[in-house]
């Protein structure tokens, strides 16, 4: 059965007007890329003079992409989306600041998530990102090869030993675990890394779940490649698709040291690629399951399509959809309607230690050609609808 993504009387339901109103405002004045840039840095000095400005972020821009300022906090969110049929994954998304007792703190939150979603159902998923657990530097370092010294083997360890307990955590207490991308410069030992969480825990059940981005050209000929490694040994493998999120920064390091980009050169081969990738992995959900992790409609469609024609069930478990809170609702609410799998993903933290967040969503949906245009167009024929 096709799903309308233009059904707004779905999408926005759980927006009293006043909501509908205030989403309107934002998606406003973020798609004026020049309110943006003064916005950000006018909130930046505000923060760091520490002016009386957290009110004001939190019952605007924060409640709007932000599920609350700790678990607790989220519950009401959480609750009202699963009534709806939507999921939730927490995503505790405060920079980390690069020290041993900040990647111990990370570790902890993301240990007490998965004890705060083991008998929750609306908390199928935890997330976390490898750089809140270790130093970039050290994955940059590792990734080139370079000799360690006895204490950077001795961080190592400790990296690989945060990973461990999360994924076993996880395992313990049924909860998948989903781990972000980071930079390619950093992806490869991360990637070996993941690989071997997967071999460990991803065989009667499937636990742990890697990112591939997209606009990488690359990224189709690694799955296929581990793929085949992944049935040769026994075990399953998991994957968030997404597009991508470090584009300017890769190809500004790329130009600036004289490699190839890992970019793809054009949107039309990244969304080719999109494509190529789940249409890949829903050919082999025996071995290999899906968070289809898009605010595209098209790839959307696809999805659904292929999944159609190769008798997937709307509620298979081998397959989820997730979008951002605060965005694409148009997708999510009208594919939870048809009974598919959609789960949120729903940043919390203390504000101060969030607006880094919030300020590159603002950033990319004013960057990103049409995402901001489309949620106005949906919000407006909404309002309309609801003043007739």
């Amino acid at each position: 059965m096709a799903v309308d993504f233009n059904n707004t009387k779905i999408a926005f339901h759980l927006k009293s007007d006043s909501e509908l109103e205030r989403a309107y405002f934002l998606f406003k004045m973020i798609s004026i890329e020049p309110l943006v840039r003064i916005g950000t840095a006018a909130t930046n000095f505000a923060l760091k003079a520490h002016l009386p400005v957290e009110g004001l972020i939190r019952s605007t821009v924060f409640d709007h992409f932000c599920g609350g300022v700790n678990e607790q906090d989220c519950v009401p969110t959480i609750d009202k989306m699963y009534a709806s049929k939507v999921y939730s994954v927490l995503d505790y998304s405060v920079e980390g600041k690069g020290v041993e007792s900040q990647f111990d703190l990370a570790l902890e939150t993301i240990l007490n998530l998965i004890e705060f979603s083991k008998d929750k159902e609306a908390l199928p998923i935890a997330v976390f990102k490898p750089s809140a657990f270790g130093s970039f530097d050290l994955y940059q370092k590792i990734s080139e090869k370079k000799t360690l010294s006895l204490s950077e083997n001795d961080e190592w360890n400790r990296i690989k030993n945060r990973f461990e307990k999360v994924c076993a955590s996880g395992k313990l207490n049924n909860v998948k675990i989903l781990i972000d991308a980071e930079e390619s410069w950093i992806q490869d030992v991360v990637d070996d890394l993941i690989l071997e969480l997967m071999q460990t825990y991803n065989t009667d059940t499937l636990i742990v779940y890697s990112t591939l981005q997209t606009y990488r050209w690359d990224r189709l000929d690694y799955l296929k490649e581990i793929h085949a490694k992944a049935k040769q040994n026994n075990f399953k493998l998991g994957f968030k698709v997404v597009r991508g999120a470090y584009m300017e920064k890769e190809r500004k390091r790329a130009k600036e040291l004289g490699y190839k980009s890992p970019i793809c050169d054009t949107k039309e081969i990244t969304d080719a690629l999109f494509n190529d990738t789940i249409t890949h992995i829903l050919s082999n959900l025996d071995s290999i399951h899906l968070f289809i992790g898009t605010h595209n409609e098209e790839s959307s469609h696809l999805a659904l399509e292929l999944m159609e024609t190769s008798n997937i069930s709307n509620n298979d478990s081998r397959v989820w959809f997730g979008q951002l809170y605060g965005m694409s609702d148009h997708i999510s609410y009208n594919l939870a309607e048809q009974g598919y799998n959609v789960a949120k993903y729903v940043p919390f933290g203390p504000v101060k230690d969030v607006m880094p967040y919030l300020i590159r969503r603002a950033e990319e949906n004013t960057s990103v050609a049409g995402q901001t245009s489309r949620e106005l167009s949906l919000i407006k024929k909404e309002k309309r609808r609801r003043n007739v």
